[in-house]
């Protein structure tokens, strides 16, 4: 899913949703770019919360992350 949150900039930009309540946010970099410092800072506050935060910059990563959330 798309995701944008009105008021806080720097949200990862994708929510990822998978069967039994797996779940993950997702920032799509165009290739070798970075998170910007405001986008670190707020993947660090999820993942403080207990919910991953992926990075991709290929599309060969996708299936490694998808992977990742859906292990136990």
């Amino acid at each position: 899913m798309k995701f944008t949150c009105p008021g806080m900039d720097g949200v990862p930009d994708r929510l990822v949703l998978l069967s039994f309540g797996k779940c993950a946010f997702v920032e799509l970099k165009a290739p070798g770019k970075k998170p910007r410092p405001l986008q670190i800072r707020r993947m660090k506050q999820i993942t403080a919360l207990g919910i991953p935060c992926y990075v991709i910059d290929a599309k060969e990563q996708i299936r490694g992350v998808i992977d990742a959330i859906s292990s136990p």
